[in-house]
């Protein structure tokens, strides 16, 4: 045993050591103590809430299931439903077609009756016939007996007799349905031109081959001359036309057949005159600027017109002809207010009739294109007309019946007939074309001298400015068929040997008189 020896503060530090360590030792006791009472009441509380959660749980897993378990049964009657749709469509439709066979089973057993009623019928008839037939030929052999005659004999003399019958019937039915129908077109016809002309303004003839320029002083007649005439053959020769510088006071005379080239060089004239400088370079600058000007012109013309009458679409080539028939013109009628007035003519002709009047107007203003090309190959102008249109793509009704306004080409569309009527109407009408005196007096007394050449006419007469000739026959010398012939021959005739514009009437009379005196 080891007794050792310690100081009395050793033994102080070894109690307080000694303490220390007890208090610790105690105090974790109480902290453990405490620890294990908090994990306690903690698992405590853990497991209410757990229980609290799991029946939580259980009620929503319970909702779950019944709502699914709803959904199922609903689901299944649904089902259930539908197939007892089905099976009762089923069912009715396997009903209706039993129903419908029993019928058909049942038709077809009255087919069936009826095919055999119909061949016994069929048999009986056919028994008839033959007794029919043996009868027939029993009482046509007594009747060839009894005539004398055969039945193909008697047959024959029987259609003959009947189709003589028809043929009269039919011949005087034809004659008076050509009569009445004579007299309906010809008041229809004529109710239809008057109507179209009442409502078309039109103007008198007054193109001329010449043109007057006038100046103000005979000063100016020499400068327009020049030195030795150079300045005036400048002219000339840059313009085409004839000018003519004589005695007339402040006038030039400006001759041509080409109207527009008189415009440029009446219009060369003005500017030269009005400028002052005139001499060959700046004739030859004014001539090219005006000829310039007036091509512009040219299809500011056309275009106008066509705006006018309401026309849409065309081709700016025939534009350009449309505005050069300006300076065209036909026996002194100018060429584009004939157009225009035959459009005009035309519309209205063609909504009387029912038909198209922008399409009328359209192959009226362009049923004279053909007299106005650049360049003129030896064609008819309808013909050459019609090539132009079709060319530019117009429409195969227009160019029929610009082809056909003269009968060159065959008419196939109810536009040519009413654009030929309209250009005859607008040429024959009093004041749209001029004649030379000599020519309109010939041409009257060549009508004359040509009705009178028939045997047993005596007189004749050339009246409403030769659009009617009125030939008088001799009552003793031509019957009524001879004077009816000679209307229709004198017509031939006058078609194919003389030029006329428009239509001439021939009137053939043939008067009986009777005459005595009582004394």
């Amino acid at each position: 045993m080891i007794i050792l020896t310690t100081t009395p503060v050793a033994l102080i530090v070894i109690i307080a050591a000694i303490s220390l360590g007890l208090g610790v030792l105690i105090a974790g006791t109480v902290m453990r103590k405490n620890i294990v009472r908090k994990s306690l009441h903690i698992l405590k509380e853990a497991k209410t809430e757990a229980e609290v959660i799991k029946k939580e749980k259980i009620l929503q897993a319970k909702e779950k299931f019944l709502q699914l378990k709803a959904e199922h049964e609903r689901y299944v009657n649904e089902k259930n439903q539908k197939l007892s749709a089905d099976e009762n469509k089923l069912k009715q439709r396997e009903s209706t077609f039993s129903q419908k066979m029993e019928d058909l089973q049942r038709k077809q057993n009255e087919v069936t009756t009826i095919r055999e009623n119909l061949n016994n019928q069929l048999e009986i008839l056919n028994r008839k016939q033959t007794e029919l037939e043996k009868s027939h030929k029993q009482q046509l052999e007594q009747l060839e007996t009894i005539s004398g005659m055969s039945a193909q004999e008697a047959k024959n003399q029987l259609v003959e007799a009947l189709k003589q019958e028809a043929q009269v019937d039919a011949q005087a039915f034809v004659k008076e349905m050509m009569e009445e129908a004579k007299l309906t077109a010809n008041m229809e016809a004529k109710k239809l031109v008057i109507q179209s002309l009442q409502r078309t303004a039109t103007e008198s003839a007054i193109e001329n081959s010449v043109s007057v320029f006038p100046i103000e002083s005979d000063e100016i007649k020499g400068r327009i001359i020049g030195r030795e005439g150079r300045n005036i053959r400048a002219l000339e020769s840059a313009t085409g036309i004839e000018i003519i510088v004589d005695d007339t006071p402040e006038a030039i005379i400006l001759s041509g057949f080409d109207p527009v080239r008189r415009e440029i060089a009446r219009l060369s004239l003005h500017k030269l005159v009005t400028d002052g400088r005139i001499h060959p370079a700046r004739i030859e600058e004014v001539v090219a600027k005006t000829q310039k000007q007036i091509d512009q012109e040219i299809i500011d013309l056309g275009k106008r017109t066509a705006i006018d009458l309401g026309i849409h679409g065309m081709h700016h080539e025939l534009l350009r002809l449309v505005g050069k028939m300006k300076y065209r013109s036909s026996y002194g009628q100018n060429l584009l207010q004939h157009s225009k007035e035959v459009a005009n003519l035309a519309a209205t002709m063609a909504s009387e009739l029912g038909l198209n009047p922008k399409i009328a107007k359209r192959a009226a203003l362009l049923h004279d294109i053909g007299k106005v090309p650049d360049n003129e190959p030896e064609l008819p102008h309808a013909v050459l007309g019609m090539k132009l249109a079709e060319k530019y793509k117009e429409k195969p009704e227009v160019c029929n019946a610009i082809g056909s306004h003269h009968d060159e080409v065959e008419m196939n569309s109810l536009i040519s007939p009413i654009i030929q009527v309209c250009d005859a109407i607008s040429g024959a009408r009093p004041g749209a074309r001029r004649e030379v005196v000599e020519s309109y007096i010939k041409r009257l007394n060549d009508l004359e001298e040509l009705a009178l050449s028939y045997p047993g006419v005596v007189k004749t007469y050339a009246i409403q400015a030769g659009r009617e000739l009125r030939v008088i026959v001799g009552s003793e010398k031509i019957t009524d068929a001879e004077a009816e012939q000679i209307s229709h021959d004198l017509s031939k005739k006058i078609q194919t040997e003389m030029t006329y514009p428009g239509q001439i009437k021939i009137t053939v009379i043939r008067e009986t008189r009777a005459v005595a005196y009582a004394k």
